[in-house]
């Protein structure tokens, strides 16, 4: 046997390289810190470089499950998340995820392989062969690509972090023809001559394959626009502000503006956080509720930054009544965005960190007087009158364990506490509160997020999910064990789809497939090496969380929504803290 000699090459490089084992080279370039995979026999070949890089693989139990994980991984940590997916029920698998950070506008890159280029899209019944991959998954994307040759490689790597940086953000698919992903790379760029991508490529070289990868990052406001807003602002007697998930890594500026103009502020579910709890400019997301819509609807000039003025955000009741009457100013960093669902007087397209400084800056020294504080307070009132037992009682609950437990994120499902928490739970800073109830809303999101969400903070969290929404999921229980994340698992129990069954009563309708059998929990959490708790009073739960944080396993903490010392908690809730 002939043995393969070392040419003189950077210690990355092996001879020869497959088109494979450069792409991990390449994602490790672009600050990728994990993928989320389930090797099959079509991607086993991306697999022979990771051992040369520090990117981490984890392994879920199900592809939908490695699409929630770097959905929740990307919300938590603000770090891409990337999917190693195999041809046909891989991709079939994922898409449900990749529709619901489609449409919270989540960057994630799912990496696929497809059937060989000369059975791709044949008809022949080759292993996982679908009519058209590609064009299926282009559906619930940003972009889809292929790449035919390794020379590819680089360049649509290079556009889909592009994509991530420069505009709105979403999903981006790359499929690999499984006898390309072997192919020699030899002769293909390398980023190891680079500076590393997070080093805002400071220091590239010459002699890098004269592959140049300019930074992209997204518009910058015009400044005569800006202008333009502070002219029509000066007219204006009762403005109104709505920050939405684009401003999620906004500085204090979102505070700062907020003040200066002297507006009532209210904040989406992505943008929960921006804002402090105790704010007296804030009236937080409340803009679905009576009073809240009160103050848009009175408002005469209002500012819409980084949001799509959706209808789970600002009309979760569907009722159609949300209505925008004044000059409406929009920034964001999507152009089509910036004329639906409402067509606004001055649209903006820009980055809003850039557009909100922008407007702090010609701001300053400037004195407004549009009574914004007398306007909260009395929107406030207004919607105390409507808070009910059960929602006060679930909001404690929430703000119990966000006071106990230092840093903690909620990743939730679509279940009662989370449609609660949506309306009146205050986080004390962004990234803090994210679930699947807007948008797509999927259920069993919740914890599969959960898991994606402590691998890439760090940080303590909190999976909100129901009885019913876990069994989409449940087998990623086994995941957070055998990664020994101390998550905590609050199961909303209320014997099958409650909240359904509420709506079909309400509607007159039969209860059919909403009663429908749940598991014993606490020998299910134990088979799969998680623990158990049925929780029934505060202390308990202040004593489990104390001790639980610290673990090396992930626990299920059962609720009933029945029990009574939620409605006890709920006694002493405050909104607005």
């Amino acid at each position: 046997m002939t043995q393969l000699t070392q040419k003189s090459l950077s210690p990355f490089e092996t001879s020869p390289l497959t088109c494979g084992e450069l792409l991990v080279q390449w994602l490790e370039y672009y600050g990728v810190e994990t993928v989320f995979g389930i090797p099959g026999v079509h991607t086993v070949e991306l697999y022979r470089g990771l051992p040369n890089t520090d990117i981490r693989h984890v392994t879920p139990r199900h592809e939908q499950g490695a699409g929630f994980m770097a959905d929740g991984y990307y919300r938590a940590s603000g770090k891409i998340g990337v999917c190693f997916i195999i041809t046909g029920p891989g991709m079939t698998n994922i898409m449900t995820a990749m529709a619901q950070a489609l449409a919270d506008s989540i960057p994630m890159l799912v990496i696929s392989s497809v059937n060989k280029v000369k059975d791709t899209g044949s008809g022949e019944g080759h292993l996982h062969e679908l009519h058209d991959q590609q064009g299926m998954v282009s559906k619930v994307v940003l972009t889809s690509k292929t790449i035919w040759q390794p020379e590819s490689l680089p360049k649509v790597i290079a556009e889909a972090f592009a994509l991530f940086n420069g505009a709105r953000p979403g999903p981006v698919h790359i499929q690999i023809p499984i006898d390309v992903i072997t192919a020699d790379a030899s002769h293909v760029a390398k980023p190891s001559n680079l500076t590393p991508y997070l080093n805002n490529f400071a220091n590239n070289s010459a002699d890098a394959h004269d592959l140049t990868l300019p930074q992209v990052m997204r518009p910058l406001p015009n400044p005569a626009q800006l202008d333009l807003i502070v002219e029509s602002l000066e007219a204006a007697k009762n403005p109104v502000i709505l920050y939405g998930g684009g401003c999620v890594d906004v500085d204090q500026d979102a505070q700062k503006l907020a003040e200066l103009i002297d507006a009532p502020t209210f904040l989406t579910i992505n943008a929960k956080g921006l804002l402090p709890p105790a704010h007296p400019l804030s009236l937080g997301s409340n803009q679905s509720l009576d009073a809240g819509r009160a103050v848009i609807a009175e408002a005469d000039w209002v500012l819409a930054i980084g949001t799509e003025l959706g209808e789970t955000d600002y009309d979760v009741f569907f009722n159609g009544e949300f209505k925008i009457n004044g000059t409406l100013v929009r920034i964001d960093c999507d152009a089509q965005q910036l004329q639906r669902p409402f067509r606004a007087g001055i649209a903006v397209l820009s980055d809003a960190q850039m557009a909100i400084s922008g407007l702090c800056a010609r701001l300053e020294g400037q004195t407004f007087d549009h009574q914004a504080l007398s306007r909260v307070s009395d929107a406030k009132q207004a919607l105390l009158k409507d808070v009910t037992p059960d929602f006060a009682g679930q909001n404690a609950l929430l703000k119990l364990i966000r006071d106990e437990v230092e840093g903690v994120i909620f990743a939730g499902d679509s279940t009662q506490p989370v449609y609660s928490g949506n309306l009146g739970f205050e986080a004390l800073a962004t990234r803090k509160w994210f679930n699947s109830s807007t948008g797509f809303g999927t259920l069993g999101y919740g914890l599969p997020a959960a898991i994606g969400a402590m691998i890439g903070s760090k940080n303590p969290v909190v999976s909100l999910i129901g009885d019913g929404g876990i069994q989409f999921t449940i087998a990623e229980l086994i995941c957070a064990a055998e990664l020994e994340l101390p998550l905590i698992v609050l199961l909303w129990n209320n014997q099958g789809y409650g909240e359904i069954r509420r709506y079909m009563e309400e509607g007159g309708l039969p209860l059919i497939g909403v009663n429908i059998k749940t598991p014993h929990f606490e020998p299910l959490a134990a088979s799969f090496g998680a623990g158990y708790r049925r929780i029934t009073a505060k202390q308990q739960l202040l004593d489990a969380l104390k001790e639980d944080i610290k673990g090396k396993q992930p626990i299920i903490y059962e609720i009933d929504e029945a029990d009574d010392f939620l409605i006890e908690m709920g006694k002493t809730f405050t909104c607005f803290s």
